[in-house]
């Protein structure tokens, strides 16, 4: 993997958390009383910013020169997951060393980054704190999704096998990627689909390739129908149309295998897809702290 994505030298603020529900009940009653107060209470998305991506050298993000000598601006959206049962960040934004100072362009000039707020600032609006969190799922580990992260280090870690001992391998640990998700301890390896909450409301599936476990998000809303976030699988709305492969992602094979996973499941779900990184995607979403349900 191409090293643009791991130059970051900003520090990032460390604060702690704890979990805050009830584990899952087990009987015949418990999963009636369980799926009632879900279909009450349902399950809400909240679209959070995490910051500006400048690329300036969108040639990255294709195998050949479709993108030569153009840039684009990417959104770099977080996301809270309320559940009945709990609650769940999705992805972390960039790193909150940024917020405050000026844009940040990486030494090989691929990238220039900025975060206006923080994830403590924008939890506010209401009135939650990181300790209010079960649980923190990152699509994958790159910088762009991993920037809060460390404010939850007590909510419990879902992550693939595959992408858990990627990032903490000797190699990556001298990295800044790593140092994000250094403080995440509390750990539940996946290897492959995990429904979160055992309703099919909130489902993690394994997408690898862009990283060795890089994973998308579905989501069954009672309003809105079905969810699903890509995560890195797609960055741009031309990438899917065309299933551009990034030059840096770990897996070409795997991800073109992934890509039409996923796309035979939106399919199979009617579900609606939202490029992460899609700033037309960002803004069909309700803005924060409205609500997607």
């Amino acid at each position: 993997m191409k090293k643009t994505l791991f130059i970051l030298t900003l520090a990032l603020a460390f604060v702690s958390c704890k979990d805050f529900k009830d584990g899952v009940k087990d009987g015949y009653n418990d999963a009636k009383a369980e799926a009632e107060a879900t279909q009450k209470g349902g399950v809400k998305l909240y679209a959070l910013d995490g910051g500006t991506v400048q690329v300036n050298m969108l040639e990255i993000f294709s195998q050949d020169t479709t993108y030569q000598g153009q840039s684009k601006t990417f959104a770099d959206a977080f996301y809270i997951i309320e559940h009945p049962k709990g609650r769940m960040l999705w992805d972390a934004g960039l790193a909150e060393g940024l917020v405050g100072q000026d844009p940040f362009t990486t030494p090989d000039g691929a990238f220039t980054v900025s975060r206006k707020d923080s994830v403590v600032s924008q939890l506010k609006a209401l009135n939650l704190t990181p300790e209010d969190f079960d649980f923190i799922a990152l699509s994958h580990t790159h910088f762009d999704h991993s920037g809060s992260a460390s404010k939850f280090a007590d909510a419990t870690w879902l992550v693939q096998t595959a992408e858990y001992d990627f990032i903490t391998s000797e190699e990556q640990k001298q990295g800044d990627n790593y140092a994000a998700i250094a403080a995440l301890t509390n750990v539940k390896k996946l290897n492959g689909e995990y429904d979160v909450f055992g309703d099919g409301t909130v489902v993690i599936k394994s997408m690898p390739g862009h990283t060795p476990g890089h994973q998308a998000l579905f989501l069954k809303l009672e309003n809105a129908g079905n969810i699903l976030l890509a995560g890195d699988l797609y960055h741009f709305q031309e990438n899917r149309d065309n299933k551009g492969v990034p030059s840096f992602n770990y897996d070409v094979d795997a991800t073109l295998k992934s890509m039409d996973l996923f796309e035979a499941f939106a399919k199979e779900t009617n579900a609606d897809v939202y490029i992460q990184h899609s700033a037309d995607d960002f803004n069909r979403l309700p803005k924060y702290p409205k609500y997607l349900d």
